[in-house]
């Protein structure tokens, strides 16, 4: 058996755990996937998808443990009552420090995606960047939408893609940096935060890149632009 996956958040009806990066949540030919390793390692049967992410992005999943948790997460997904935050690192610096990108997505040759100018399938993300380790950005990004390849394509937009990222032309690196960091919901009436900061990637583990993401322990608490495609239903 593969090893241990982190347990984050263990609850009666889900549970939330740190992916590593370079697997998939499903069987591959070669490679098992996320689902059938946690099912074996919590003794399971089945566990329920509610979201997925690439196989190249580490950090925080969810998955229901029986069909009516994960109906209720079909709708707080669709209501966007989720708020979720990643971690990404560029080797390039962004044509702006921070904002929003917006843009209608669209797939193109070899499995990419790109933005265009159209209201459909619209992809939303806001981001902040910041000075990390030498030559370096670090960006903190909150996708209101969710769409495939959304953050991806949104930091390659803007002139920074991420490192490793080699089908969006990122720089060469030993993994792909982007990292789902922390999530935030209310779970029939139970606020819920779970914070998973990477444990994986040179960079990431870098001395400066280390201060600077110990400073976004609240992510929440930044100054986002208010934006009609996310609308909190808690307190802050």
């Amino acid at each position: 058996m593969s090893a241990l996956i982190e347990i984050l958040f263990d609850h009666p009806d889900f549970v939330i755990v740190d992916k590593p990066h370079a697997i998939s949540v499903q069987n591959e030919t070669q490679q098992s996937g996320i689902l059938p390793i946690l099912c074996q390692q919590l003794n399971v049967e089945k566990l329920w998808l509610v979201h997925r992410l690439d196989k190249i992005t580490s950090g925080i999943l969810v998955l229901a443990k029986h069909p009516q948790a994960a109906a209720i997460f079909g709708d707080l997904f669709e209501q966007k009552h989720i708020e979720k935050y990643y971690l990404a690192v560029s080797a390039k610096k962004p044509k702006k420090k921070q904002g929003t990108v917006t843009g209608g997505m669209k797939k193109v040759r070899d499995g990419k995606w790109m933005l265009h100018n159209s209201q459909t399938s619209v992809a939303v993300s806001q981001f902040f960047s910041f000075a990390a380790s030498p030559g370096l950005r670090l960006f903190l990004i909150k996708p209101l939408t969710g769409k495939t390849h959304q953050i991806r394509v949104a930091l390659k937009s803007i002139g920074s893609p991420i490192l490793g990222d080699s089908l969006y032309k990122g720089e060469s690196s030993e993994r792909t940096y982007l990292h789902a960091y922390c999530i935030r919901f209310t779970y029939q009436q139970q606020p819920i935060c779970v914070l998973c900061p990477p444990t994986s990637g040179k960079v990431f583990l870098q001395g400066e890149t280390q201060q600077q993401i110990a400073k976004l322990a609240s992510p929440w608490a930044l100054s986002w632009p208010v934006s009609k495609y996310y609308q909190p239903d808690h307190a802050e």
